[in-house]
């Protein structure tokens, strides 16, 4: 049970806040980023400039009612295929703007990517290495969907190249995986993370929920007892985001089912307790990681990062987005492709390009997201480093930490040298603690509940 300490952090921040896997979030992007500001962007990368890749397959063949990614339903697969031809078209395109440039990373999510024939995986995948320039040692990482996943699938992910895979589990309690249309038994994921194993992808991650309608403290002990029988390097341990304003198909869940704020926060120590004690490293808000993985090492040395994809270790200068919905982020701002697959496809005939708003950083914007990052990184503010980066402009975030330092409980934040760290007790509250640096948040945008 959750200490009355806690119960009044609860009740205190129990609004909501953004995610900050971006600073300024995706809600104050505007049209006036178009495709030929991106061109633009993408040819004045400098030559040296590392890049990241992100690839988005907005497909699955069964949607789950908890989910708020950009994804459709589809039972048949010309569709995908034809969606994939309008992906490589992007690719070209964008390649011929990047020549010389290397990247260092890719990731593929969704949807799920595994929906994906291996030959066409195979295809997509070689096309990627043959219009851009991939590092030697470049990361791979795609998101699986275990429940479609075949022998020849696992084939094709490793003869691809994949270097880590991350596996959806969200819980393993039948009641709560019909209560969100997702059946996936253990001996299915366990058959998926052996079969990675043996063809030579070793490295990890698995993705669990708390929150979800009708789990309880009991069921997410279970999943995560269950999670850390199948040894992953990493745990994202999210927590329901319920949004059903933007995400339709989240009306199909009964809110009456989800645990509330006390819970929630129960649910989610529980599991970090279980993560800890079974050797995992606890890193910024939902993460866990085996002490010797590179997002541990990070951690540790202050060099973790936050994009579109949570925590990672990814340093490249500019993140390249393909596909519909893709965002992509530059040193002069983001970018956002169209989110519908049919507009997607309609502009990429059209022009090659895809870019439906983003949105150009100004001083002030880098400032606050070094600020935010750092935070949801770090779990600290130090206005040393802050001076150091910024200059004089740092000045204006510091009465915002001195006024965290007097209005909060002081056991949720403690006041160091620089400034503050969160502490263990205020970790899960960080989102909130982040927001008071966001210079945007009360202008009109919706976010899911902070805690």
């Amino acid at each position: 049970m959750i200490d009355d300490c806690a119960r009044k952090l609860v009740k205190k921040f129990s609004g909501s806040a953004p995610r900050y896997t971006s600073y300024p979030t995706a809600p104050n992007f505007s049209a006036e980023i178009t495709d030929g500001v991106y061109s633009d962007w993408l040819q004045t990368l400098p030559p040296e400039a590392q890049l990241s890749i992100y690839a988005h397959i907005p497909f699955c063949d069964t949607l789950c009612w908890f989910c708020a990614c950009r994804a459709q339903g589809t039972k048949i697969y010309p569709p995908v295929q034809r969606y994939l031809s309008f992906l490589m078209r992007e690719i070209d395109q964008v390649a011929e703007l990047l020549e010389g440039r290397k990247a260092v990373q890719m990731h593929w999510g969704g949807g799920s990517p595994t929906i994906l024939e291996p030959t066409d995986f195979l295809a997509l995948a070689a096309h990627f290495r043959s219009r851009l320039d991939f590092a030697p040692d470049a990361d791979f990482d795609v998101e699986i969907d275990p429940r479609d996943m075949t022998s020849s699938k696992l084939d094709g992910v490793a003869a691809a190249g994949v270097t880590r895979a991350s596996l959806g589990v969200q819980d393993f309690s039948p009641e709560v995986q019909h209560a969100v249309n997702r059946i996936q038994s253990f001996d299915t994921t366990k058959r998926v993370v052996d079969g990675l194993r043996e063809r030579g992808v070793r490295r990890l991650n698995i993705d669990a929920l708390y929150g979800l309608p009708k789990q309880t403290l009991e069921r997410v002990e279970r999943t995560i007892d269950l999670v850390i029988e199948l040894a992953p390097d990493r745990v994202a341990l999210f927590g329901y985001a319920h949004v059903p304003w933007m995400a339709k198909r989240q009306k199909l869940i009964d809110a009456s089912s989800l645990p509330e704020g006390e819970e929630r926060v129960e649910q989610a120590e529980a599991a970090a307790a279980k993560l800890r004690a079974a050797g995992y490293q606890r890193i910024g808000l939902d993460h866990f990681a085996r002490p010797d993985d590179p997002m541990a090492i990070a951690a540790t040395n202050g060099d973790l990062k936050r994009n579109f994809q949570g925590y990672t270790v990814d340093s490249a200068e500019a993140l390249i987005g393909f596909g519909a919905s893709a965002i992509g982020k530059l040193p002069q701002g983001y970018v956002q492709n169209v989110p519908a697959t049919a507009a997607y496809q309609r502009r990429i005939e059209d022009s090659g390009f895809a870019i439906e708003r983003g949105l150009k950083l100004s001083a002030d914007d880098r400032m606050r997201g070094y600020v935010i990052e750092r935070l949801m990184c770090d779990l600290t503010f130090d206005r040393n480093d802050l001076k150091a980066i910024f200059g004089e402009r740092a000045t204006t975030m510091i009465p915002i930490a001195e006024h965290l330092l007097r209005s909060l409980p002081q056991e949720t934040i403690s006041r160091t040298n620089g400034g503050f760290r969160v502490t263990e007790t205020g970790r899960p509250f960080v989102r909130n603690i982040a927001a008071e640096f966001d210079a945007y948040l009360n202008q009109g945008a919706r976010y899911s509940r902070a805690v």
